[in-house]
């Protein structure tokens, strides 16, 4: 059993992921950026995942790394 991973996202930059189903050879991503809120003191909403292998980028709303059906902390074979 793959328990929840309990996150900060004031610490997300730079984590490394992996997903569970990869589509189109992306397994292995990169945060390489995390959206500041509207309100200066607002809470975290999204982040930018990088693609390893293919550069390319997705906003995702950071606590979608929570869910261990779609998402592995670190990066998994």
């Amino acid at each position: 059993m793959v328990t929840k991973p309990i996150l900060n996202p004031r610490k997300l930059l730079h984590s490394k992921w992996t997903a569970v189903q990869p589509v189109g050879r992306e397994k292995h991503f990169l945060v390489t950026q995390v959206i500041a809120p509207l309100a200066e003191d607002g809470p975290i909403v999204d982040v930018v995942l990088e693609a390893v292998l293919t550069k390319r980028q997705r906003v995702l709303a950071w606590r979608t790394l929570t869910e261990t059906a779609l998402w592995r902390q670190g990066w998994v074979a």
